[in-house]
């Protein structure tokens, strides 16, 4: 049992903190024992805390404690001795090698669910259990948040592993066992079609064309959120018209629009972006970078001359992201960058800092912007989302070109201004409307932390809907930048 002593970091305890508000603090060690205990600067190292196994992982023990903001200093006591974790910040003290943390958020006095005539409470936001804290490292006995510099040996080699691996494997590897992949008539009125994209909980579909008996092009929220922004701007596209006005008259007037727009009169149709079950992974992420899509169908014929097409899958950044984190998942030292904070790479698109110019701004909207104006800046940004700030630039919300098709239902967008509605409005409206699409394991907006390391954003961005994290400042919630699949996937591969 440690005695009583003074620090080299001065210490907080519970006993310290009245008057102060508590975080709940979650502690872990994931490296087995039959009597796990912690003790730390929170007791005075007078006192040691069991730790209970987590249920399904007996290896693995955890302690949650309520503590007050501020530096703690904390050690293990496992089987009758004394351990630190290696891998988390370490400090040299009175008591030999202990780790150290810092909790610097205070919680909010007010719950996370938003009320009607608050909307900046509103939250549906994911971020990791540790990700409002900042990882500290320990330099001639002063606290410092550590950068550490990457070899450009090491990005190489990682570069060039990803690269092999992609290279040797194919868009058959993505195909699941079992599954659904939709295909739309092109011949199918425009509003029907975007009731089956709310309805499946789906943000773009195949669109086949029965007469040619082939696939020509695809129908996406995007062309949603052009129809409707033509519809709030005087066009001479009507709400009648959308209720009969099939896709493929719809993709003419995308067109006419389009020559308008650019003033020169020479717009030709985009042919359909596709690839084959074995097409190499590389080639399939190349392809979604360089035409701008988020997805690719997997379509395949057996004639050579491409009649009787089948569609096997939709292909996106994300299932190829799958595929790199589980084939190195049990062997990450092949990839020396995965153990690096995001914050030295060259990834994503952040705010500059005072003095800096940033080529590429990023664009961001307050809750009470029109629904109007987000739409035009999706468009004019060429951005899938944009964060939604409070006047402080804290993270509230995110809106999405997927979040569009929530108006589909019940007609919603027939009832509504798009320069009078709100965002926030827009988003109770989806809200209610218990869209399926947008939401993973419950959450919206998925975040993570400049400090946090390559691999934890790549395993994120690998789930299913989610393609992009929002970088945050640790407590505040501000937004720091924003890293998207095609972002990550560019610097992996040197794009």
């Amino acid at each position: 049992m440690y005695s009583l002593g003074a620090d080299s970091v001065s210490e907080s305890s519970v006993g310290a903190a009245t008057g102060v508000n508590l975080i709940p603090a979650r502690f872990v060690w994931p490296y087995g024992g039959t009597s796990v205990f912690i003790s730390g600067s929170f007791t005075r190292w007078t006192e040691s805390i069991p730790m209970s196994p987590v249920e399904g992982c007996p290896v693995v023990f955890q302690a949650i404690l309520n503590l007050p903001p501020g530096y703690h200093q904390y050690k293990f006591f496992v089987d009758g001795e004394w351990r630190h974790d290696e891998r988390l910040p370490i400090v040299s003290g009175n008591y030999g090698i202990v780790n150290i943390r810092r909790l610097i958020r205070e919680p909010d006095p007010f719950p996370l669910t938003l009320a009607p005539e608050t909307p900046r409470s509103r939250s549906h936001m994911d971020v990791d259990e540790e990700a409002l804290e900042s990882v500290v490292t320990v330099i001639d006995d002063t606290l410092q948040e550590a950068v550490p510099n990457v070899s450009s040996v090491d990005l190489e080699v990682s570069r060039r592993r990803i690269s092999v691996f992609l290279s040797t494997h194919t868009a058959y590897e993505l195909l699941p066992e079992s599954g659904k992949v939709i295909a739309l008539d092109v011949n199918l009125p425009v509003k029907q079609a975007f009731h089956i994209l709310y309805e499946q909980g789906i943000t773009m579909a195949p669109l086949w064309d029965f007469c040619n008996a082939q696939f020509v092009g695809v129908i996406t929220a995007s062309d949603f959120v052009l129809i409707l922004r033509e519809l709030g701007h005087g066009s001479n596209l009507t709400e009648e018209e959308l209720e009969t006005h099939t896709i493929a008259a719809w993709k003419e007037g995308k067109m006419h629009i389009k020559r308008q727009t650019d003033g020169n009169g020479r717009v030709f149709p985009r042919r359909l972006i596709q690839a084959g079950p074995y097409d190499s992974l590389k080639d399939l992420s190349v392809k979604i970078m360089q035409n701008d899509v988020a997805t690719v169908p997997i379509i395949h014929s057996a004639s050579q001359d491409g009649s009787f097409p089948q569609l096997l899958h939709i292909a996106s950044l994300s299932g190829i992201l799958k595929c790199i984190c589980r084939h190195f998942r049990h062997s990450s030292s092949l990839l020396p960058i995965l153990q690096q904070p995001i914050c030295s790479f060259p990834l994503g698109t952040w705010l500059p800092k005072i003095g800096e110019s940033n080529g590429r701004p990023l664009a961001m909207l307050r809750p009470n912007a029109s629904l109007y104006s987000a739409l035009s800046l999706l468009i004019q940004a060429q951005v899938s989302s944009i964060p939604i700030v409070d006047d402080n630039d804290s993270l509230l919300d995110i809106y999405s070109r997927s979040d569009i098709t929530a108006l589909a239902k019940d007609k919603a967008y027939a009832r509504i201004q798009l320069d009078e509605m709100s965002i926030y409005q827009a988003l109770q409206l989806g809200q209610d409307a218990s869209s399926p699409h947008g939401f993973v394991n419950g959450q919206r907006c998925h975040m993570c932390l400049r400090s946090d390391p390559l691999h934890k954003v790549m395993e994120r961005l690998a789930n299913p809907g989610v393609r992009r994290l929002v970088i945050v400042e640790a407590g505040s919630k501000r937004v720091e930048g924003i890293i998207s699949l095609s972002d990550l996937f560019r610097f992996l591969l040197g794009f």
